[in-house]
């Protein structure tokens, strides 16, 4: 059987293919990314595959979700390499549309979620209208490609969190899969904007998931503030400025006090490093048989 992956660009021709899928009863998968794509990405594809009969992949730099027009410009776009590397996993479909077709001039994009705290925490306190703008869009591009699953990667941790909850919010069938989070062989986070730390920065950047580890291993053994606050010494390095260390509860993203107390408990960080912001979290208890 030769590989072919279909690129659609047009809201109409992307529905129409997927419904002769769902007439010949296959199951979808599905997969937003804003580009620049790396093996976390990849990851996403790669699990979608061994869960869903056809994977869809899109490709969007959403604007209503950066918080400056100067961040929005320098994302990166690298929509050759990103074809390749699809290509590289089997992909079965890529989604690339244009701004006008996710947010149409006629057409009412929903926006009115309500994420409470949720989204007034940890991100959403150094972001404001971050996760709206996210929402929004990953909401439109739901409601286009009606998967059967979303797979999204746990690096983004509050950002998946703020998705399950929309779900709940719309009534969606669509069941949201979270995928572990990729590092480098240093331990960093695989992310987009990696790329674009200064040598140097780069080499010290895995402060953050020793922290996190480090963090990982006091649990039980120290209070949970005194960690926090020798995690944001530790990530306190020259020219490397952390926002947050907080832990919390991995289902209402609120402070947890007492470790006993909860069963699903995430540590997670923003950290600048140089002129590039990095975030990360960690995992530090999970006795939930399905966080999904």
């Amino acid at each position: 059987m030769i590989y072919t992956m279909l690129l659609f660009k047009r809201v109409e021709d992307l529905q129409n293919h997927i419904q002769q899928l769902k007439d010949k009863g296959h199951t979808i998968g599905f997969a937003p990314t804003m580009g620049a794509l790396h093996s976390g990405h990849l990851s996403l594809i790669q699990l979608s595959k061994t869960q869903t009969d056809y994977t869809v992949c899109s490709i969007f730099v959403n604007p209503t979700q950066f918080n400056e027009q100067s961040d929005l410009d320098k994302y990166p776009r690298t929509i050759g390499a990103d074809i390749d590397l699809l290509t590289s996993v089997d992909n079965d479909i890529l989604f690339l549309p244009a701004v006008e077709e996710i947010y149409p001039s006629n057409t009412t994009i929903r926006s009115d979620f309500d994420f409470g705290q949720l989204e007034e925490v940890m991100e959403g306190a150094f972001r404001p209208g971050h996760f709206k703008g996210m929402a929004q869009v990953v909401n439109r591009l739901l409601e286009i490609v009606q998967p059967d699953k979303l797979f999204m990667g746990q690096k983004d941790f509050q950002q998946l969190t703020i998705v399950r909850d929309m779900l709940k919010q719309t009534g969606m069938k669509t069941e949201l899969v979270m995928c572990p989070i990729i590092r480098e062989d240093d331990g960093l986070a695989k992310s987009s904007r990696n790329v674009r730390l200064l040598p140097d920065i780069r080499k010290r950047a895995i402060i953050l998931s020793q922290t996190l580890q480090e963090a990982k291993s006091k649990l039980s053994a120290i209070a949970i503030e005194t960690i926090e606050q020798q995690a944001m010494e530790a990530l306190s390095l020259p020219h490397f400025k952390p926002e947050y260390f907080s832990i919390v509860d991995g289902i209402t993203l609120q402070a947890v006090e007492n470790e006993a107390d909860h069963t699903f408990i995430v540590a997670c960080t923003a950290v600048w490093a140089g002129d590039v912001r990095l975030i990360d979290n960690m995992i530090l208890k999970n006795e939930l048989a399905d966080v999904n």
